[in-house]
């Protein structure tokens, strides 16, 4: 769904600029030590499980995050934090502008090896770069965009100043390495991706330092998604069954080098960094015991860990439990900036400061909700979850597939040792999935007991919340697709090889 942009947006944009956040008085939430604006870091894993990272989920992890943990320990951590779709697109457009996907109009995945190349982002939608560089602020993108890929949508039309990464997943033929609106390498190694994003974020802050202007880096990482891939400081082909744990320890090293850097130019207590996913895991991952995976609207699959550090601004050792989700990272950021959201449009998310703050406090939303396509299909409310459509099934045991996106040592470069089905990453078990279930998600998160006959009062309120929201709702066209994928050719950004 793309619109032009509109004279809403121009309306907005002209307003926090002009030096208006620079005349607003410094805020308790906002602003530095020294009263300069601070600078922000969102870094946006691909496919990381609830359970890939210590302290989330009911089962210890098996990888090895010793920089993440020690992020959470330093700052917040939020247990029932979600995503709107249990897929890449959506998430991503979610995080950048505050709004569900009906909202924003990206409900399905670009793809071009499919053939789905008119999914893109509008114009008319203000992203949290377009918010903060009317007030001043340098921006980068580096890795993932996935919200269009033709030229006319890429990340420096949405208020981006500079951009380096795959415009989609990184198992989406033309695999290819884009700088700002130029290929610069196709195919792309694969091996060396988490390293060479990881270079240029460090870069893009020391050079945002040197010019002492406040910063936006938004680091939407590519790994753990399939392929999965890792550099040879961190592969160990020794052990050819572990490649899920050398990525993770590769993208722990990551994040722990930013936090290196930051404390090397002395802007640590001057940067509020955000860590989450875009939704549940694949195979190999860890959902930590929740039921579910990727593309399923079950626990395993909407609901992701987050951890938030600003030295001096938010207190060590958070832990709160309360529903919040991805819409509340940009009016989040805006308020921390001294920026109001804007005022023309809905915005579904909320300023979780509260929650950063306090282990104590409350959700600001009466109910958070998932979508699976174009359709409205769950919510969380307090302790409940309702499924008004089925999550859908687990693969049945023994099944094996043969991945038409996997490597191929020419067009996707990345080790052959993939994550099979029988790595399945959540639980498997329960009651079977149908429409309208209910479960309370606090005595039970692997949502093992309907307790829709149970608690018919509740399924009524809920589905009554549910139908307000439903209202908003657009239909949605299908997007043209091909029937079956495609091989295109890379190089540049046609895709019609």
């Amino acid at each position: 769904m793309i619109m032009d942009e509109d004279s809403s947006r121009r309306d907005f944009l002209k307003f926090i600029g002009g030096g208006l956040a620079a005349a607003m008085l410094p805020s308790r939430t906002g602003r530095a030590g020294d009263g300069r604006q601070p600078n922000f870091i969102l870094i946006f894993a691909d496919d990381l499980g609830y359970g890939d990272i210590r302290g989330f989920g009911q089962r210890q992890t098996p990888y090895e995050t010793p920089n993440l943990d020690r992020m959470a320990a330093e700052g917040a951590k939020l247990t029932s934090f979600y995503v709107p779709t249990p897929y890449c697109a959506p998430s991503r457009a979610t995080i950048l502008t505050g709004r569900y996907p009906f909202r924003n109009g990206v409900v399905h995945n670009p793809a071009p090896d499919a053939g789905i190349n008119e999914v893109a982002l509008a114009h008319s939608e203000i992203t949290i770069a377009e918010a903060l560089k009317r007030a001043g602020y340098a921006s980068m993108c580096i890795g993932k965009w996935h919200l269009g890929h033709t030229p006319e949508y890429l990340p420096r039309r949405q208020g981006f100043d500079e951009y380096y990464g795959i415009l989609y997943s990184n198992d989406m033929r033309p695999v290819q390495l884009v700088e700002n609106e130029k290929v610069v390498e196709y195919p792309v190694m694969q091996a060396t991706l988490t390293k060479r994003y990881t270079e240029r974020a460090l870069d893009f802050i020391e050079r945002s330092t040197r010019s002492k202007r406040p910063f936006f880096l938004y680091l939407p990482h590519a790994m753990p998604h399939k392929p999965l891939a890792a550099s040879e400081d961190f592969y160990t082909p020794d052990t050819p069954d572990d490649l899920y744990a050398d990525v993770i320890r590769e993208l722990d090293f990551s994040i722990g080098q930013v936090f290196e850097k930051l404390r090397q130019l002395r802007i640590d207590r001057e940067t509020f960094v955000i860590f989450t996913s875009d939704n549940g895991p694949w195979y190999g991952g860890s959902t930590g015991g929740l039921r579910g995976m990727k593309s399923r609207t079950w626990e395993g699959g909407l609901r992701v860990p987050m951890i938030a550090r600003w030295p001096g601004r938010i207190p060590a050792g958070i832990v709160n439990d309360s529903p919040a989700g991805t819409t509340d990272v940009l009016p989040t950021i805006l308020k921390a900036a001294g920026l109001d959201v804007p005022k023309d449009r809905v915005i579904d998310g909320k300023n979780i400061w509260p929650l950063l703050t306090s282990s104590d406090a409350g959700s600001p939303h009466e109910a958070i909700f998932g979508m699976q396509g174009p359709n409205l299909v769950t919510l969380r409310s307090g302790k409940w979850r309702l499924h008004v459509r089925s999550p859908g099934a687990a693969p049945k045991r023994g099944e094996d597939w043969v991945d038409p996106r996997g490597p191929d040592g020419v067009t996707i470069i990345a080790p052959y040792e993939q994550a099979r089905p029988s790595a399945y990453p959540g639980v498997i078990g329960g009651d079977g999935p149908k429409n309208m279930m209910l479960f309370d998600i606090e005595a039970d998160p692997a949502e093992q007991h309907d307790l829709s006959r149970q608690h018919p009062e509740v399924v009524k309120r809920l589905r009554a919340i549910y139908e307000k929201t439903l209202a908003d709702v657009p239909d949605f066209k299908p997007p043209a697709r091909f029937k079956q994928l495609r091989r295109i050719t890379g190089g540049d950004l046609r895709y019609g090889n």
